[in-house]
This record gives structure tokens, C-alpha cells and sequence, in this order.
């Protein structure tokens, strides 16, 4: 069983598992993967539409953030593509936004390159954690890159489907959200840190 799905910050543990400790994990990634979906979505709900955009401020990135902070990158992916499945049969999982779309719909809308974004982004954030140290600044790049993964994607598909000049979508899917991208990348590293020290205290 791969140790870096299952236990990213304590490895050992399960190289050192026999088949009986393994078949163990799958119930604990299980549960992390859907109360981090959960987390996403209470989050995504946590939104404000802007009159200028049909992209809302949300939360849902700061939880994207988060989760790659503190996960492996396969569970973190796992995490947000079960996100996205949730929201893709019909579960109330994504933001609201000016138009009421549900399902599939929701994924090619204006918002659809953002969310399908979120699992590359939580991959890369955990990968670049891993390679860049424990400090808070490690984690502060990571998420910063991360979180430009994301408005890469939302950019890009919204250029697509509004066939936008590069100046206009900038203006509409990165700009207005920078300020409190900002703020979320920094919450996000303070409480992995936090985190962090949890475990070693509790482990």
C-alpha cells in the first residue's frame, strides 16, 4: 500500500503495517476523503457574486489550499475528484452562483476551469510541500502556487467559452479575486503549521 496516500506525514507507520494494519487505512483515507469534500463544500457555500463577474468570492480555494497542505498528494487529489463527482451527480456542493446550474452544467459554466483546477492544484501544493520543507514559508509558496493554479485554470476556460480578450479575463477571473487569495494562502500555511504541531504533539 502506498505510505504517502494513507499517512503523509508519518510514513513508517506504514511501511511497517502488515496486511491486517493495511486493510485498516482504507476506512481512514475513506472518511478523509469525504469529510475533505465536505470541507470544500461548506466552504464553496461561504460566497459573495460580484456584479462586475459571474465568478463569486469563495471560500472553496482557501479549502483546496488547506487540504493539499496537509495531505498526501494522491489523497488530495482523491479528495477533490470526489469533490467534483459529488457536485457532478447533483449534490449542492459548488458555490451559487448568477445562474442556477447543477450538475455537469455547473462544470462547463463560468466557473468550470477553477473547479477543475482544484485537484491538480491540491496535488501540486502537497507535492511542492513535501520538496520544500515543514516552515511556514515553504508552506506560503506552495500555496501561492497552488492558488495560481487555480485562477490559471478558471482564466483559461473562462477566455474559452466568452471568447475574451487575455486583458478583459484577467480583469474578470484573477484580478478582482488577488486581495483575498492573498489572505486565504496565508490562513491556509498558518494552520498546516498548526497542524503540524498537533500531530507531533499527539504522536
Amino acid at each position: 500500500m502506498s505510505k504517502e496516500v494513507f499517512l503523509p506525514f508519518n510514513p513508517r507507520t506504514v511501511s511497517a503495517a502488515g496486511p491486517r494494519d493495511s486493510l485498516s487505512v482504507w476506512p481512514r483515507a475513506a472518511g478523509t476523503v469525504l469529510a475533505g469534500s465536505a470541507l470544500v463544500a461548506v466552504c464553496a457555500h461561504l460566497a459573495l457574486p460580484l456584479y462586475f463577474t459571474p465568478v463569486p468570492l469563495s471560500m472553496a480555494p482557501f479549502a483546496v489550499l488547506l487540504l493539499g497542505l496537509v495531505l498526501s498528494p494522491r489523497l488530495a487529489a482523491a479528495t477533490l475528484f470526489a469533490y467534483l463527482a459529488e457536485g457532478a451527480i447533483g449534490l449542492p456542493v459548488f458555490s451559487p452562483g448568477p445562474i442556477a446550474t447543477g450538475g455537469l452544467a455547473h462544470l462547463v459554466g463560468p466557473t468550470g476551469g477553477y473547479l477543475v483546477a482544484y485537484p491538480f492544484a491540491a496535488a501540486l501544493v502537497s507535492l511542492l510541500r513535501r520538496r520544500g520543507g515543514r516552515g511556514f514559508t515553504a508552506a506560503l509558496i506552495a500555496a501561492a502556487t497552488g492558488d495560481l493554479t487555480i485562477l490559471a485554470g478558471g482564466a483559461l476556460w473562462l477566455a474559452v467559452i466568452a471568447h475574451s480578450a487575455a486583458q478583459q479575463v484577467f480583469a474578470l477571473a484573477v484580478l478582482p479575486f488577488l486581495p483575498g487569495d492573498a489572505l486565504k494562502i496565508a490562513l491556509a500555511a498558518a494552520l498546516s503549521i498548526a497542524h503540524q504541531r498537533l500531530r507531533r504533539r499527539a504522536g
